[in-house]
């Protein structure tokens, strides 16, 4: 089973050549050709979403039930194949102290921050996965810790294998890696436990330009019943024009 974090990264003018209208076919055809059999993308408007609907043959889009009006809005959303799963429920929390209410935010959070979550059914074996998609906030580091804290407390009520991924704006040994990857949480962070090391190689954004900086920011967490196989960061371009300003990264995953 591969799964997939893509930040999109919004559709800005200010990007100028770099602007959703010259990136869209990058974004279909990598992910067409990594076919992940669940894909989570981050900062993506309806207008962007619906052209990956659209566009990504064999995948379902797991929307919920958004407002049709909000335009501006930036969804984390999840794709899966339909061939592979059947999605019997799905639904998503505002990242607050009210996670009903429609872009709600609290603590320093500088936009209202979301999670997408599916419950997914394994066509060939009929077994239940929960696979959830966030983008934590980028300026409020106590928003970043509760945010994380409220995803793991909402987890904590569910009992089957599960998927947490995303652009968590943070990097690994920080409060928000060590609240979601201790024991009692039960997440294992996949490119921890490939051995693979920290550093320029691992880093996941890069302003458009294909140089690393920051730190390892997006993450594919998973529970016990998973097994990380292979994993590796996508630094495809075309011509040094690259489909984001993240490289997506990509996880091969075990489930026996």
């Amino acid at each position: 089973m591969r799964v997939m974090t893509f930040n999109l990264r919004f559709d800005n003018e200010r990007d100028g050549g770099n602007r959703w209208r010259n990136r869209r076919p990058l974004v279909v055809s990598l992910i067409q050709r990594l076919a992940p059999s669940i894909l989570g993308t981050q900062e993506g408007t309806p207008a962007q979403l619906d052209y990956l609907r659209c566009e990504l043959s064999g995948y379902r889009m797991l929307a919920g039930a958004r407002p049709a009006d909000d335009d501006a809005c930036q969804y984390p959303t999840l794709f899966c194949r339909e061939d592979s799963f059947l999605c019997v429920e799905n639904d998503e929390l505002w990242l607050s102290s009210t996670p009903r209410v429609h872009r709600s935010k609290d603590w320093d959070s500088a936009f209202p921050r979301m999670m997408s979550y599916g419950i997914l059914e394994d066509r060939e074996h009929r077994r239940e996965l929960m696979v959830m998609v966030t983008h934590l906030d980028h300026v409020g580091q106590t928003a970043r810790l509760e945010q994380a804290r409220l995803i793991r407390d909402w987890w904590s009520g569910h009992r089957v294998p599960c998927i947490l991924m995303g652009d968590f704006n943070d990097s690994p040994g920080s409060d928000v890696h060590q609240l979601l990857t201790d024991e009692e949480t039960g997440w294992t962070d996949s490119w921890i436990a490939l051995g693979h090391g920290e550093g320029v190689e691992s880093m996941t954004h890069h302003d458009f330009n294909g140089n690393a900086e920051k730190c390892r920011m997006d993450w594919v967490l998973h529970t016990r019943e998973l097994r990380s196989l292979a994993a590796f960061i996508v630094r495809d371009h075309l011509d040094g024009r690259y489909p984001s300003d993240h490289f997506p990264y990509v996880v091969d995953l075990d489930w026996s």
